[in-house]
This record gives C-alpha cells, sequence and structure tokens, in this order.
C-alpha cells in the first residue's frame, strides 16, 4: 500500500514566489469563489424559476449548464495553463467568471442565463486546475502539505456555505432583486482577486519540456465527447425519468473513453505529447488517490443532495436553516484536513480507510437520528461532525499523498485530472444517491421522506466501505 506520508520533490528552485501566503490566500479565494457558485444557484433556482418563468427543463439548466461546461473543460484547461503560463490563464479564467456573473447577474430572460451560465463554466474551467499546479509548484515539503490541507478545507467548507450564502441571498432580496445577487456578488470578489493576483501570483519560469507539447488535439475532443456524454444524462437523467437516450449516452461516453485511452497510449509508443503524461499515471498512489477521491466525493455530494432534499422539501426548513446544519460538518472537515499531518505516524496508513468506516458510521448516524420524520435534535451535530471528520481523512491524505511525489513539470496534469475526478465524483453522486432517494419516497410528507432517507443512507454508507477497501493494506512486493 502507497503511504500517504509526503516525501519533498527534489528540485531545482523554480522562483518560488517569496510570498507564497499572498499566493495561496488568492488561488483558494478563487476556489472558494467558484466552487460556491455550484451550490448557491442551487439555493436560488427555485426563485430564478419564478421570477423568469422557466420551464423545468430551462431551470435545470440554468443549474447544469455551468457544471457541464466545467467538468468538460478542466483538462483543457489544465493543458493550457501548461502551455501559456498558469498564471496567465488563471486571471484569463477569472476574469471571464467575474464578467460571465455580471452579465448573469444581469440576464433578462432563461436563455440568456443558460448561455452565460456556460460561459461562467468554461471561465471556473480555465481557472481552476491552476490552482493545484500552482500549489504544486510554488511549495515543497510541509510547505505543500499544508497548503493542500488548506485547499482541502476549501473544497469542503465551500459546498455548505454555498447554501448558507444563497439562503441569505435570497431571503433578503437586497433592492428588490431577488435572486440576482448570487451572481452579482461575484464581481467585486473577482475584480479584487485580479489585482491581487496579478501581484501574488508568479510568472512560469520554465519553458523547456512542458512549453514545447502540443495541445493534443484529437486528445481534447475524445475526452470532451465523453466527459459530455457522461456529465449531461448524470445532470439531466432525475429529472427527465431516465428516458433512453440518458442510458444511449452513458453507454456511449464509455466507447469514447475506451478510444481517449487507446489513441492516448498509442501516441505515447509514437512518442508525440498525450494529453495526461504516462509517467503522472504510473506516479505511486494516482491510481488509489482517483478512486479514493471520486468515492468521497460521491458520498459526499449525494449526501448533501438527499439531505437538504428531507430537509427543505419535507421537513420545510428554510435554505438558510438547512444550509447551517451543514455547518458542524463543514467546520470538522477544514480543522482536520489542516491538522492531519499532526498526528501520530503510527496512524498515517490508517487515516484514509479508518475515515471513510466513519464516513459510513456518520451516514448511518444520520439517518438514524432524522428516522420517523423529526429534525433530529441536538444529537444531529455531533453526528454531523463526526461525518465530517471522516470525510477529511478520507480526502486529504490522499490527494495530499498523490500529489506529493509529482513533479513540478507535470504538476498540470496531475491537477487537472484530479479536478476532472472530483468534478465527476460529485455529479456520479448526485445523480446515484439523489435517483435512489427520490425513487424510494412513497408519498408525501415527513415520515415517508425520512424513510427513503434512510435508504439513501444505507447505499452511502455501502459506498463508503468500499472506499475503505481501496485503502486497506496489500501484499508487499
Amino acid at each position: 500500500m502507497t503511504t500517504t506520508t509526503a516525501r519533498p520533490v527534489p528540485s531545482e528552485d523554480r522562483g518560488t514566489d517569496k510570498r507564497p501566503g499572498a499566493l495561496l490566500a488568492v488561488v483558494l479565494a478563487a476556489q472558494f469563489m467558484a466552487l460556491l457558485d455550484v451550490f448557491i444557484v442551487n439555493v436560488a433556482a427555485p426563485t430564478i424559476r419564478t421570477e423568469l418563468a422557466a420551464d423545468g427543463a430551462g431551470i435545470q439548466l440554468v443549474v447544469a449548464g455551468y457544471t457541464i461546461a466545467y467538468a468538460v473543460l478542466l483538462i483543457t484547461g489544465a493543458r493550457l495553463g501548461d502551455l501559456f503560463d498558469h498564471r496567465r490563464v488563471h486571471l484569463v479564467g477569472l476574469a471571464v467568471f467575474t464578467a460571465a456573473s455580471l452579465a448573469c447577474g444581469l440576464a433578462a430572460g432563461t436563455g440568456q442565463l443558460i448561455a452565460f451560465r456556460v460561459v461562467q463554466g468554461a471561465g471556473s474551467a480555465l481557472m481552476i486546475p491552476q490552482v493545484l499546479s500552482l500549489i504544486q509548484r510554488n511549495f515543497t515539503g510541509e510547505a505543500r502539505v499544508r497548503a493542500l490541507g488548506a485547499y482541502s478545507a476549501v473544497l469542503a467548507t465551500g459546498a455548505a456555505a454555498g447554501q448558507v450564502v444563497g439562503g441569505v441571498l435570497v431571503s433578503a432580496d437586497l433592492f428588490g432583486t431577488g435572486w440576482r445577487p448570487v451572481f452579482l456578488v461575484n464581481v467585486p470578489i473577482g475584480l479584487v482577486l485580479l489585482v491581487l493576483g496579478a501581484k501574488a501570483l508568479p510568472r512560469d519560469t520554465d519553458t523547456g519540456a512542458a512549453r514545447s507539447r502540443s495541445l493534443d488535439l484529437p486528445g481534447l475532443l475524445l475526452l470532451a465527447g465523453a466527459v459530455s456524454l457522461l456529465t449531461v444524462p448524470l445532470v439531466l437523467g432525475q429529472e427527465e425519468d431516465w428516458p433512453l437516450w440518458t442510458w444511449l449516452s452513458l453507454g456511449a461516453s464509455l466507447v469514447l473513453f475506451a478510444a481517449f485511452g487507446a489513441y492516448e497510449a498509442g501516441l505515447a509508443r509514437r512518442g508525440g505529447a498525450p494529453l495526461i503524461a504516462p509517467r503522472v499515471l504510473r506516479v505511486p498512489g494516482i491510481g488509489q488517490a482517483v478512486l479514493r477521491i471520486a468515492a468521497v466525493m460521491a458520498v459526499n455530494a449525494g449526501f448533501l443532495f438527499t439531505v437538504t432534499l428531507h430537509l427543505q422539501g419535507a421537513l420545510g426548513q428554510s435554505a438558510l436553516r438547512a444550509g447551517l446544519t451543514f455547518g458542524p460538518s463543514a467546520a470538522a472537515f477544514g480543522i482536520v484536513g489542516l491538522t492531519w499531518r499532526r498526528w501520530p505516524a503510527r496512524l498515517q496508513r490508517l487515516l484514509v480507510p479508518g475515515g471513510f468506516l466513519l464516513t459510513a458510521a456518520a451516514v448511518l448516524g444520520v439517518g438514524a437520528v432524522l428516522r420517523g420524520g423529526g429534525s433530529g435534535g441536538w444529537l444531529l451535530h455531533p453526528v454531523m461532525c463526526a461525518l465530517g471528520v471522516g470525510l477529511a481523512l478520507a480526502f486529504s491524505p490522499a490527494l495530499t499523498g498523490a500529489l506529493a511525489t509529482v513533479r513540478p513539470e507535470d504538476a498540470a496534469d496531475a491537477g487537472g485530472l484530479l479536478a476532472t475526478v472530483t468534478q465527476l465524483g460529485q455529479l456520479i453522486g448526485v445523480a446515484t444517491f439523489g435517483s435512489l432517494y427520490l425513487g424510494a419516497v412513497a408519498g408525501p410528507g415527513a415520515r415517508a421522506s425520512a424513510e427513503a432517507l434512510g435508504q439513501g443512507t444505507l447505499a452511502l454508507a455501502a459506498a463508503a466501505l468500499l472506499g475503505a477497501s481501496v485503502g486497506l493494506p496489500g501484499r508487499r512486493r
């Protein structure tokens, strides 16, 4: 088994930023803003639908357009950063995201809002892959471990914060603007980050092999097609009651993924520059990390989706109260993500499988305290806290261990790969566990919803146990 203990990467001085704290603050603030935008719009969706008179498909595309564009273009964004300077591509993506946020806030109709949401997703796909690349290239040793811990904490807190902030902004109805502030809030933040980023982010100092690699357009087209065929039915399938085209699309995505793998392997054998360098896939721990990260993101996203539906739909809680319910989980995730490296060394090998086991127990605990249609009372808070600890232990050491030995020149490939896995894991979690919960609801009322949630938590616990099996010690060679 690959341990999760980080090992510094021996490398020459690559122009590490003299203000590493400022660099980290800027890129993580951008990461947080983009992640916030995914969940904040979910909360605002009912108000948007009413005010724009959007139909079900239209409002779903408002929510999903961002996610689809983001997932499809992530790997492309990572490679563009490698080719044209990570600082420059990050700032361009941030500018596109900020401008698209303004356009979303001023949109006059559903069609305009959908189009601008797609542009927002494209901006995120340029901006976000550079975050891991800049961390990998500008931090080493324990500093990199701490930076990756902060990155993990941002991923966790952004989801819960999006629901809380969305509830606050929609409920406040600032100046009678309804849902529009959920987009417009990004504009001043984005402008500030553009100014700070121009000063704090370092330029790439190498112009060698990484810059000489071509863009691999055939590989990009195959991957974009495969991800599109996978994400579109996952996002729209539940609303459309899983018609035949969704299953055909999922099957076609598997074919394209296989074609992509075959093409990339052949390109590497011919001495070309594949989209993801083969040596990245051979980095110790990357294979395990991909499975672990996909599992923990699927469990986290599926849990958030189903419990939110239960709290707001069945129990009638406000968006703000439902969002605050996840506060203990987000806080625990952030604290553990920043401190797990200080735990005793003899425990390090057990953190990831132990985190998955704790996650399984915690989601079962949530189902138990919410059974019967009640709100759970004070017992819900410690169980949510335990869930945050479990998710942090399952995610943060896996991410850090995988990236610890990635060479700086491969940071873009590794960052793009893991960012895509993170996004696809979330989509799969929402589609799988959301469909299970919605299909299990036998009728109206809190009790029926609680019974369906109980079935959902059993499935979530089973998925967490599968994640734990990935981290079990294997035979040594």
